[in-house]
C-alpha cells in the first residue's frame, strides 16, 4: 500500500515540472503580448508614409464640424483616429500624392495646396484629436497631449513643377519630406518604375532642388527613385535622406523598387533611414509574381468581353475572376524578416516603419492590415531578441535622429 501511494506521489511530482514549463511559455508569450502593447503606447510611433489625403479626396471628401465618421472611425481604408490609437500611432506622416499624370496634365501644384489644405482641416475641425506637426519637438509635444501629429510628406516632386521657389513655398506650407519622383521620370530625376532613363539619374533641374531642400530643412526622400538617382543624390545632399516607404530587395530580386544590399549600406554611411513597406509585393517576390500573372490573365478574359477594368459591365466579370484566383498575402513575420536584414547589413539606427497605409490597396500582410496593428509587429520583433532601445529606436528615434540633423543644416 505505501509502495503504491509512494508511486503515485513519484508519478505527480514527475508530472510538475512538466505542467510548470508550459505554463511558463503559455505565460512568456502573453507576457510578450502585454509588452508589445504597453511599449506601442509608451514609445512614439512615426510611420513614414500613409495615404490618407488622397484616398479621401478621391472619395470627394468633405469635412465639416457636423460630419465626423470620417477620419475619427470608419470601416473605409487603413486609417481612423480609433483604429490609430489602439495601435499606438503617433505620427503618421500624410502623402501628399501627386499622381504622375500631373506630370503632363498640369495642375500639380494646386493639387498638392489641396490636399495640404485638406490636412490643415482635419487638424482645425478635431484639435483634441489631431495637430499638424512640423517638427521633432512639435511631435513630442503632442504626444504628451495624447493627440496624434500629422506631419506632411510630397510624395512626387512633381508639385515643384519648374521653379525652384515652390521648394521653400512647400516647407512653409509645411511639407517635410519630399519624394523626389513617383512612377515615371520628371523634371527633377528618373524612377525606379520607368524605363526611359530620361537624365540617368537627376537632372540638372533636380541637383538644384536637393541643394534647396538642403537649404530650407526639407528631408530628401530617395523612393521611387532609380539605382543611379540614388547615388546621385546621396553625393550631393549635406543631410541624411530617407526612403519613406522601402524595403528590402534582397527578398524581391530585380525590383527596382526596393533597396538592395549597396545601397543599404551606401543609406547607413549617409546616415539616413529606409522605412520599411508592408505591402505583400514589396516584402515578397513570389507574390508580385502571382499578382503580375494574376493581373494579365484577368485582363486577357475583359479583352475577350471587348471590356476595361473600368466598365461597369466588368465588374461581375472581375468579382468571379477573385473568386477562382484568391489573393496571396505576405505576414508580418515577412516584415521582421526585412527588418532583420536592414539591422544586419545597415544597422539599427537605419530602421523605420513606412507602412504604405491606404497607398496599397488589398496586398497589406496577414497581421497589419490596419494601424491598429503596430503591437503585432512589435510583439514579433520582441520575441526575436530585439530589445526595447532598439524597438524605440525603429518606432521613432531613427527618424527623429534625421529629422533634427535635416533641420540643424538649415539653421
Amino acid at each position: 500500500m505505501f509502495r503504491i501511494a509512494f508511486m503515485v506521489v513519484l508519478l505527480i511530482a514527475l508530472s510538475i515540472p512538466a505542467l510548470t514549463q508550459k505554463g511558463q511559455a503559455d505565460l512568456s508569450e502573453a507576457r510578450l503580448r502585454r509588452l508589445a502593447e504597453r511599449l506601442a503606447h509608451r514609445y512614439i510611433i512615426a510611420d513614414g508614409h500613409v495615404d490618407l489625403p488622397y484616398r479621401l479626396k478621391v472619395q470627394n471628401f468633405r469635412l465639416t464640424r457636423e460630419y465626423i465618421g470620417i477620419p475619427i472611425e470608419t470601416t473605409e481604408g487603413d486609417f481612423d483616429y480609433v483604429r490609430a490609437k489602439k495601435g499606438g500611432l503617433d505620427a503618421p506622416f500624410m502623402s501628399i500624392y501627386i499622381p504622375s499624370s500631373y506630370q503632363q496634365s498640369g495642375g500639380a501644384k494646386a493639387l498638392a495646396d489641396s490636399l495640404i489644405d485638406m490636412v490643415n482641416s482635419i487638424a482645425q475641425v478635431h484639435p483634441d484629436k489631431f495637430a499638424v506637426a512640423t517638427s521633432p519637438r512639435a511631435v513630442e509635444r503632442n504626444f504628451r497631449k495624447g493627440i496624434i501629429s500629422l506631419p506632411m510628406g510630397m510624395e512626387n516632386g512633381a508639385a515643384i513643377e519648374d521653379d525652384l521657389a515652390n521648394v521653400a513655398y512647400f516647407q512653409r506650407r509645411g511639407i517635410r519630406y519630399i519624394t523626389l519622383t513617383h512612377a515615371t521620370d520628371n523634371l527633377i530625376c528618373d524612377s525606379s518604375y520607368d524605363t526611359t532613363r530620361t537624365w540617368n539619374g537627376l537632372s540638372p533641374f533636380g541637383y538644384e532642388v536637393v541643394r534647396e531642400m538642403n537649404r530650407v530643412g526639407i528631408m530628401v526622400d530617395v523612393s521611387h527613385v532609380s539605382d543611379s538617382t540614388f547615388y546621385q543624390t546621396l553625393r550631393i545632399t549635406q543631410t541624411p535622406v530617407i526612403a519613406s516607404h522601402s524595403s528590402a530587395r534582397k527578398f524581391t530580386p530585380g525590383f527596382e523598387r526596393n533597396m538592395d544590399d549597396d545601397m543599404l549600406r551606401a543609406l547607413a554611411r549617409n546616415g539616413g533611414v529606409v522605412m520599411i513597406n508592408f505591402g505583400s509585393s514589396f516584402l515578397d517576390s513570389k507574390i508580385g509574381e502571382y499578382e503580375n500573372e494574376m493581373r494579365a490573365l484577368l485582363l486577357e478574359r475583359l479583352r475577350e468581353h471587348q471590356l476595361s477594368w473600368r466598365d461597369e459591365a466588368a465588374k461581375p466579370i472581375i468579382e468571379a475572376f477573385q473568386k477562382e484566383h484568391p489573393r496571396l498575402y505576405a505576414d508580418v513575420e515577412m516584415v521582421a524578416n526585412h527588418i532583420d536584414h536592414v539591422r544586419q547589413v545597415a544597422g539599427i539606427r537605419h530602421i523605420g516603419f513606412g507602412s504604405d497605409f491606404d497607398g496599397v490597396g488589398d496586398s497589406l500582410p496577414t497581421g497589419l492590415k490596419d494601424v491598429s496593428q503596430y503591437p503585432n509587429l512589435i510583439y514579433v520583433l520582441l520575441r526575436r531578441g530585439y530589445s526595447r532601445h532598439d524597438i524605440a529606436r525603429i518606432c521613432y528615434k531613427n527618424l527623429r535622429r534625421v529629422w533634427r540633423a535635416v533641420e540643424k543644416a538649415a539653421q
